[in-house]
């Protein structure tokens, strides 16, 4: 009060003339601005827009840039490509004004004990290893949606056993079981039907339903649907790396280490939802006595190739069972192979859509005995377990006649799964880099094991009487 205009435009950083009209027009300054409904140049894209607007109306799905490359291409004179942002934000103007209605997202309330959701998601972005060795694989990650609790299982698949096992462990470590059980259309939990609409698989409801849980899916397309555990998924991963830098290493002593190390993280990242879990642990139901088996079961019968087929794989296994009935047992990342119900092989599963893991012991002698398909036979490349094996056959194919070097090789090969391989590898290596052909009667006088040499070991004689002695001495104490 009682200071000038220009003092008082000068305390506030503004020319005289601004505060006059201020003052004038009794208005604050972000009253008076007005919207410009005018351009201040010439719209470039005026004389094709029409038909651009035509396209859009035709299939909105079209994206500015393809329509922009199109038009760049038909009007090359006219225009050029940095007029890309400009025509991006004419599309987006024109959609926001006249376009077709958005799909909405609308925020649910869950209920406590309601439903749990599970997905898998990939963290080979880690660059976790174990003993030194890449260690790609996932998280089975299952979290409640009301609390958003959570617990993850490493896993290399999206299988039906990986899923066995990352639920069941959530739910025994929770104790309780909720209401329903969602998942994503994966091929564990459904599978395609000529009908339709995907249906549930028969060991995923065996699952569901041993828990009392009601199996519920998404729809095919929209991943939001489970967007409680998809949210959890990139935090889970944020907080699996801060802990990584904290811990200064990524590599594990083995795969238990790491398990350990996750299970802590979890621990940790659950005691901040302990409240509203405890809300949930109420309602929810005690779980089964028994947890259901982490596999799954197959009976194939062994092909005349002694090879069996699990899940679009083939497997080999000993040749004694060729024409026998087996039974398979699945698990996330091996097979385990009955015969009578004794074990007779465990082997690691094979990854991807289809392959194959076979084993040569189990075929060399067959082979031997029938030289004339080795070259052709399917899985060639199995015959060669490390590198200098096939350095090895390439020397004889080249000094050697067909037939002649097929036997002597299938005859080293034998001699690897009687003996010792790396002895073999060794002698091979010895071998080629000396420069000579490695003949089979050289190679296995050079694996050939020594004659053990027993130790003389001299027994002196046993004098009893020092026995005799004893007793006397603690006869005379007895009497004392």
């Amino acid at each position: 009060m009682g200071q000038t205009i220009g003092k008082a435009a000068m305390k506030a950083g503004m020319h005289r003339n601004t505060a006059t009209k201020y003052l004038k027009s009794r208005a604050w300054p972000s009253e008076q601005k007005t919207e410009r409904a005018w351009l201040t140049r010439e719209d470039p894209f005026e004389e094709d827009w029409p038909a651009i607007v035509a396209r859009l109306e035709d299939a909105p799905e079209f994206e500015a840039k393809t329509l922009f490359e199109d038009l760049l291409a038909r009007r090359p004179d006219v225009y050029h490509p940095g007029q890309l942002r400009t025509f991006q934000r004419h599309v987006k103007d024109w959609r926001a004004r006249f376009g077709p209605a958005k799909d909405l997202f609308f925020p649910q309330t869950h209920r406590p004990g309601e439903a749990a959701q599970t997905d898998f998601t990939w963290v080979t972005e880690l660059g976790i290893t174990i003993a030194g060795q890449e260690y790609p694989h996932m998280l089975c990650h299952f979290a409640l949606t009301y609390s958003n609790w959570s617990w993850a299982t490493p896993c290399r698949s999206e299988s039906m056993a990986a899923m066995k096992e990352g639920v069941q462990a959530a739910l025994c470590r929770l104790g309780r079981s909720p209401e329903c059980h969602q998942t994503d259309h994966s091929t564990a939990a459904t599978h395609e039907t000529a009908e339709g609409p995907r249906k549930y698989n028969e060991e995923y409801l065996e699952l569901v339903g041993h828990y009392g849980m009601k199996p519920r899916t998404i729809a095919v397309g929209k991943s939001n649907q489970n967007g409680d555990v998809e949210a959890l998924n990139g935090a889970l991963k944020r907080s699996l790396e801060q802990h990584l830098l904290l811990r200064g290493s990524r590599d594990f002593e083995d795969h238990a280490s790491y398990v350990a190390w996750l299970e802590g993280v979890l621990e940790q990242r659950n005691r901040l939802r302990e409240r509203r879990l405890a809300e949930e642990l109420l309602v929810m139901r005690p779980l089964p006595v028994h947890r259901l088996p982490a596999f799954s079961v197959l009976d194939p019968r062994v092909g005349p190739s002694s090879t069996i087929r699990i899940k679009s794989h083939t497997y080999s296994v000993p040749s004694r069972l060729k024409g026998e009935r087996v039974r398979v047992r699945i698990f996330e990342g091996r097979l385990e192979i009955y015969h009578g119900g004794v074990l007779q092989l465990r082997v690691d599963r094979v990854r991807g859509r289809t392959g194959h893991r076979v084993e040569y012991r189990h075929l060399v002698d067959s082979m031997l005995r029938k030289p004339g398909a080795f070259r052709r036979y399917h899985y060639f490349d199995a015959f060669f377990p490390t590198s200098v094996f096939r350095d090895a056959f390439d020397v004889l194919d080249a000094a050697l006649s067909r037939w002649k070097a097929d036997v002597t090789y299938l005859r080293i090969l034998r001699l690897a799964a009687r003996t010792m391989e790396s002895e073999v590898a060794k002698a091979l290596r010895e071998t080629l880099d000396h420069g000579e052909v490695p003949l089979f009667e050289h190679i296995e006088a050079m694996v050939a094991p020594r004659e053990p040499s027993l130790p003389v070991v001299e027994i002196p004689e046993v004098e009893l009487s020092g026995y005799d002695d004893l007793i006397e001495v603690a006869a005379v104490e007895v009497a004392q």
